[in-house]
């Protein structure tokens, strides 16, 4: 079973509550403003920002080409 993208309409970043974006290829989630990349294991996400990990504007620029 592949991650819900319906939960997108419910799923915030826990940072800044602000919205997220889905990185299917990846397994991720990102919030594009406080430049934060949550991993999705086993099809859960992870928000949690201890696990996060923080991208550069550069990084995060190529993230959501």
């Amino acid at each position: 079973m592949a991650f819900d993208k319906k939960l997108l309409e419910v799923l915030a970043c826990p940072a800044c509550k602000g919205s997220l974006v889905y990185q299917a290829n990846n397994a991720q989630l990102i919030c594009k403003f406080d430049r934060l990349v949550y991993p999705i294991i086993d099809n859960i996400p992870v928000l949690l920002e201890s696990e996060a990990k923080s991208v550069s504007s550069e990084e995060l620029e190529q993230l959501v080409k």
